[in-house]
């Protein structure tokens, strides 16, 4: 199958070129990358310039600087590389640009979309450093110890850096939600339309940084706008920010969650059809984990 990879890339000089260098490594080789830069005032622009002038199967746009919002942005600059798809592609890919690769990641993924029809997104799991990160080892996936599950998510969930999407099921879903929480509305919609969403238990990747590190202080209040995103109805808001204040034991975080929730007025990025389905899905998967 043809993979088209993106990759969005803001202020990524230190992680940038392991990244590329890791996929230049696969053994499969159908694939095309485009690097999205933006805006970034480090060197990152001049890093996938070089490479990508060396590398046939890479190339890299340009976008210019413009403001912090987390989840849109992300989303909107992935939306500047899928103005390049080819025509031909058949597995979309997001991929961050901290993300280094072990050399038969994509062979795998290929062989999971090949075996299974219905499979709309596969990935592998995510893990993080477990010790500070030895450069001579960039490569190196035998140290499995030096690494650790990124234990933020289910590990049945294709998690946000590393999402693949199959075409159709891509499609199916009307693309990606410029919001936070976009990298789970995926999975609730793809879903929805039939599709089935695979982690690979035995495939990993090294994420140099761990997911969020720079909004753990405002946690509560970004889960507030999440649930608000994803189309929670108050009642439903409630028990899922209680049961995430309880795991926290903070009723500080449980009040902060409300009030965010209670506050965000902006339209909803989904359709009256796919609220409904999200809301039932959830109240489906509470009943199941009690």
């Amino acid at each position: 199958m043809k993979f088209f990879i993106i990759i969005p890339a803001h202020n990524e000089a230190e992680n940038l070129l392991f990244c590329l260098e890791s996929l230049v490594k696969q053994t499969f080789r159908d694939f095309q990358v485009i690097v999205v830069n933006d805006g970034s005032t480090d060197d990152t622009a001049k890093i996938a310039d070089k490479f990508c002038t060396a590398h046939q199967q890479f190339s890299v746009v340009h976008l210019p600087v413009s403001a912090h919002q987390p989840g849109a942005k992300v989303v909107r600059t992935f939306n500047e590389g899928m103005k390049r798809l080819p025509q031909q592609a058949e597995i979309i890919c997001k991929y961050d640009a901290d993300i280094i690769f072990p050399t038969d990641y994509l062979e795998k993924i290929n062989q999971e979309y090949e075996r299974n029809p219905r499979a709309g997104m596969v990935a592998g799991l995510v893990r993080i450093p477990a010790k500070p990160f030895e450069e001579t080892k960039t490569f190196d996936f035998d140290y499995d110890e030096d690494w650790i599950f990124e234990n933020i998510s289910s590990k049945n969930h294709v998690r946000g850096p590393i999402k693949s999407y199959r075409k159709k099921c891509f499609e199916d879903m009307n693309g990606l939600r410029p919001v936070l929480g976009w990298d789970n509305i995926d999975v609730m919609l793809a879903k929805m339309h039939g599709w089935e969403t695979v982690t690979v238990k035995d495939l990993w990747v090294k994420h140099l940084r761990p997911t969020a590190y720079k909004y753990k202080s405002q946690r509560a209040e970004k889960l507030g706008e999440y649930f608000y995103n994803i189309g929670l109805n108050l009642p439903l808001m409630v028990v899922s920010s209680a049961k995430s204040a309880l795991k926290n034991r903070s009723v500080a975080d449980f009040l902060i969650t409300l009030k965010s929730f209670l506050k965000q007025k902006t339209e909803r990025p989904l359709s009256e059809k796919e609220i409904q389905y999200i809301r039932k899905l959830r109240c489906k998967q509470m009943i199941n984990r009690k």
